[in-house]
């Protein structure tokens, strides 16, 4: 369901669209090597959360993107997602749904498992978020193995929602899940990308 007066979000990588900025922002982002286990690269956002300058940069990168977009809501996944789903959704005027691990929701829901690389996990959506024919942005911080990201997008869609883009600060192709997500019909848009994981 698209808009006629509204061209779809590009699926290009922001690397090329944004240059200066994605410099900028990638410099903020801490790597800890063997962290939380030896051989993982982990990609830490608290300081360009904690810089007042970087998280404005950040915040506007989205508003610029998403603006004018036709949003009904955001939709942030547990737990670094609400950082910057909720700053989108307040900028752009808009409500904001958690997407939460399993349990943490007090009233009626909706889950969805997803594998993880050594089990499963399982996510859940309030079955009142939204509504059919809602026009979402799905936001995380960083996408991975995509599982989680995927797991929030067919709770929407379970819902009636059409989630027209996933967003994330950080992107690891290497690990297979900005292509899995996309394979799966969902775009994306991720500000940084990291080789290596």
């Amino acid at each position: 369901m698209t808009d006629a007066s509204m061209s779809p979000p590009s699926p290009v990588p922001a690397s090329t669209e944004l240059g200066d900025v994605t410099r900028y922002l990638r410099e903020r982002i801490r790597t800890v090597p063997d962290w939380p286990q030896p051989g993982v690269m982990f990609r830490d956002i608290t300081p360009l959360l904690q810089d007042p300058k970087s998280l404005r940069v950040l915040v506007d990168v989205f508003i610029h993107r998403y603006m004018g977009q036709g949003l009904n809501l955001v939709a942030g996944i547990d737990a670094r997602g609400f950082i910057l789903g909720s700053i989108v959704a307040y900028e752009l005027n808009l409500g904001f749904v958690p997407i939460r691990k399993k349990g943490k929701l007090p009233f009626t829901t909706v889950a969805e498992e997803y594998m993880l690389e050594y089990g499963s996990a399982t996510v859940e959506i309030h079955a009142d978020a939204c509504k059919p024919g809602d026009r979402v942005l799905l936001i995380d911080d960083l996408i991975a193995t995509g599982g989680t990201m995927m797991a929030g997008k067919r709770l929407l869609e379970r819902l009636g929602a059409t989630v027209v883009e996933g967003a994330a600060i950080v992107d690891l192709p290497e690990l297979g899940g900005s292509r899995l997500l996309m394979d799966g019909g969902l775009p994306l848009f991720t500000v940084c990308r990291f080789d290596g994981h």
